[in-house]
């Protein structure tokens, strides 16, 4: 088993750091921060880190063709600019019961994918959507408590998937040319539950941050662990590939973790962490419209 330890990279204290996405053109770093509506741009050369603001809780983001992001919001998706703040509606679903979207990815056809969850935490009163390139919704997962971690394996055969309310990491035989879902099964089980956002390495590896223990966990495609990354802080949200070379894995982390904010743990709590684990990443996937 291989231990890595991770170090600060930003001391930016988010609330609740999330969804960590590499932007190719401008060496950075997009990330979200849900409760406070802002979505975050870090240039990883000089660590200068500048906000877009939302109107509302912003919770993924992914790179679209025409040089907008893609955002999952509370009620649905959009397009926004960082460098205006311009956001274009795309696609409206109003959870049912009242929630929000959470985690969200682009599968390798340019569709994006976003999960629900309850704000009571009801118990697989969660979905998971996948939004076409024209914004329209298809409801493709009922009985999700928590909608979290979503990537494809390197030949988009695969559909990893986190319920951060159970104990594993599942796995779907995936559709690219139609979006569906099948097949499902555990790839991963973890004793004390905890997974939150993952990402995938070139070689097939599944990374996957655990929630409340301070790691990363690397698995085979087989559901094997061979890496450990060790994070200063307990409430680990997400992780993701970058740098030129995509060879640096970037972490996001939580200061909030009950969503109370007089509860709000010390710094490092809410950073950004940085490690070179040995492996590299995949190129971000683009929303195609």
């Amino acid at each position: 088993m291989t231990a890595i330890h991770a170090d600060l990279f930003l001391d930016c204290h988010a609330h609740v750091g999330e969804c960590p996405v590499w932007w190719a053109d401008r060496d950075a770093l997009v990330w979200v921060d849900p409760p406070r509506r802002v979505v975050h741009v870090t240039d990883v050369a000089t660590r200068h880190d500048r906000e877009v603001p939302l109107p509302l809780e912003v919770s993924a983001v992914a790179p679209a063709a025409d040089g907008r992001f893609v955002v999952a919001v509370e009620d649905g998706i959009g397009l926004l600019d960082l460098d205006t703040g311009a956001f274009e509606r795309v696609g409206t679903l109003v959870p049912d019961p009242p929630g929000r979207f959470n985690d969200g990815a682009c599968d390798p056809a340019g569709r994006f994918f976003a999960g629900t969850f309850a704000w009571d935490l009801a118990p697989g009163a969660g979905a998971l959507y996948r939004f076409e390139h024209d914004g329209d919704a298809t409801r493709v997962l009922d009985g999700v408590t928590v909608s979290n971690g979503m990537r494809w394996s390197p030949d988009g055969a695969t559909f990893y998937y986190v319920d951060s309310m159970t104990s594993t990491v599942d796995a779907f035989a995936y559709d690219s040319a139609t979006g569906a879902l099948r097949d499902r099964r555990a790839l991963i089980t973890l004793p004390d539950g905890g997974a939150d956002g993952i990402t995938v390495d070139a070689d097939g590896g599944v990374w996957v941050a655990l929630w409340g223990h301070g790691e990363i966990h690397r698995y085979l495609p087989d559901g094997r662990h061979d890496r450990t990354v060790r994070v200063p802080t307990p409430y680990v949200t997400s992780c993701e590939f970058g740098g030129p070379a995509l060879d640096v894995l970037y972490i996001t982390s939580s200061a909030v973790p009950m969503g109370d904010v007089a509860a709000i743990e010390p710094r490092p709590a809410g950073a950004l962490f940085v490690c070179t684990p040995g492996t590299v990443g995949l190129p971000a996937r683009v929303f195609r419209r």
